[in-house]
This record gives C-alpha cells, structure tokens and sequence, in this order.
C-alpha cells in the first residue's frame, strides 16, 4: 500500500532549545514577587550593561525580560503571556524554596507541643 505520494504534510517538530533556556536564565518567580513588593524607594535606576538588549534600559520585571527598544516592550505588554504573568504576580505569593522542603517533609520537625518540665 503505502503513503499517497501527493500528501506534502510532516510532522513538526518542535525545539525545546529555547524553553530550556528561558528556565536557567529567568529569575524564579518567589524573587519576582519580594521584588515587585519592595517599596519605590528601594528599587535603583537601570543600569546601562553593553551584554544586554539595548543597553539594558529596557526591562519588564514582571517577566524578567530586556527589550532592545521602547517599541518592543510596549508590545510585550500588550500580550497574553505578560498579562497573565502580571495576574499571578499581584496575587498571593508564589510557592518558595521552602515550601518545597517542608512538603517533601525536608524541614523542621514537628515534635508536637512542649510539655510542661518536670
């Protein structure tokens, strides 16, 4: 039997290149959060870094992403991903590190009550 010759369709295949880089290079998303909660008066002004996409003056800290221009970051703010990385964001905390070890049982030990010394 075989395949039709006339069918053109393959199968895509997708790289995972870029995810894998966007998960060590993105800060996690407890240290977005204590930063977006530090008053105005703590944060400092960019500063200008040659390694970074435009100079590094261009920053959504929601996303933890630099933008070469002002153009391409009002566009990042229009989209779904940075609108949902918003909401998460403004809502309750994010689980932390320590989360994580108390539910994996790697945290202190409950002994229960003190009692009373004898």
């Amino acid at each position: 039997m075989g395949r039709c010759p006339t069918r053109k369709v393959k199968k895509r295949r997708l790289s995972h290149k870029a995810a894998r880089r966007d998960k060590f290079e993105v800060k996690g998303d407890d240290l977005v959060y204590t930063e977006l909660r530090k008053p105005e008066t703590e944060t400092k002004p960019l500063e200008l870094s040659e390694d970074l996409p435009g100079m590094g003056q261009f920053y959504c800290l929601h996303c933890d992403r630099y933008f070469c221009n002002v153009s391409v970051r009002d566009d990042h703010f229009k989209t779904k991903k940075h609108k949902k990385r918003v909401k998460l964001m403004n809502g309750p905390a994010p689980h932390s590190q320590l989360d994580a070890d108390l539910a994996a049982g790697m945290g202190m030990p409950d002994n229960g009550p003190k009692l009373m010394a004898a």
